[in-house]
């Protein structure tokens, strides 16, 4: 199991990162720009275990053990049941992400707090679009990002490959040594941090979530995308204090 100890925490503090160098801030959507207890990627988990046990005509748990080995094996459990199944991910993913999100509302610290980083912002997701857009309209935030780039826009190929980051990189034309990527799966900085990209992860607790987190790859971490941007905050505070 992956540990995080207190002292790679005070090593790996995002404090200490140098905002004002950055221009584009890359973030993740699902558990990043809200965080894992909120609960919303299992509505998406859920509706995908639906719609396996209707497909293949399976048990509950058959189709939740077929999700998981896919998600696994293949980084994304569309493109597990791509590979194996020949499913159209259009047909898959617009049925999973249809998701109840009446209980989500604007939030202000998320608006504020992605709103004071300097430079521009981005999503990079697994997802689509259309369940990336939904989310930030629903925290209102949408407005902050110049691009949304999806698992369509990379041919269906998830991350941690290295070609999603290559056409992202071309599609956003931004600068990767001025450039942070913020994630809750560790493995994915890999290729961000070797395309020149700063990396913050953010604690999670699945194993699949914490795998590589020791890793050098990792060049910062934080409990969650609201405590980064406080930790962030103050920086620019103290930065400003101190050039008056």
């Amino acid at each position: 199991m992956t540990e995080i100890s207190d002292l790679m925490l005070k090593e790996k503090d995002p404090r200490k990162l140098d905002i004002s160098s950055i221009s584009s801030w890359v973030f993740d959507l699902d558990n990043t720009i809200y965080p894992a207890n909120q609960s919303l990627f299992p509505r998406v988990a859920s509706r995908m275990i639906d719609w396996i046990e209707e497909r293949f005509n399976l048990s509950r748990k058959k189709a939740e053990e077929l999700k998981n080995r896919l998600f696994l094996q293949y980084g994304t459990t569309m493109n597990g049941l791509s590979s194996e199944y020949s499913v159209d991910p259009e047909d898959f993913l617009s049925y999973v992400h249809d998701i109840d999100l009446s209980d989500l509302s604007y939030d202000e610290e998320l608006d504020v707090g992605i709103g004071a980083l300097p430079g521009k912002k981005f999503i990079f997701t697994n997802g689509t679009v259309l369940h990336a857009k939904r989310i930030l309209k629903a925290f209102g935030i949408e407005h902050h990002f110049e691009l949304i780039f999806d698992i369509f826009a990379s041919n269906h190929l998830p991350k941690p490959a290295m070609k999603p980051y290559e056409d992202f990189l071309a599609q956003s034309k931004i600068n990767p040594k001025q450039a942070v990527m913020i994630e809750d799966m560790a493995c994915n900085l890999e290729p961000a941090a070797q395309l020149g990209m700063q990396t913050i992860w953010l604690i999670a607790e699945h194993s699949w979530a914490k795998k590589g987190a020791t890793e050098s790859y990792v060049h910062y971490i934080s409990k969650d995308l609201k405590q980064f941007l406080s930790d962030a905050h103050q920086v620019l505070v103290s930065k400003s204090n101190i050039s008056e």
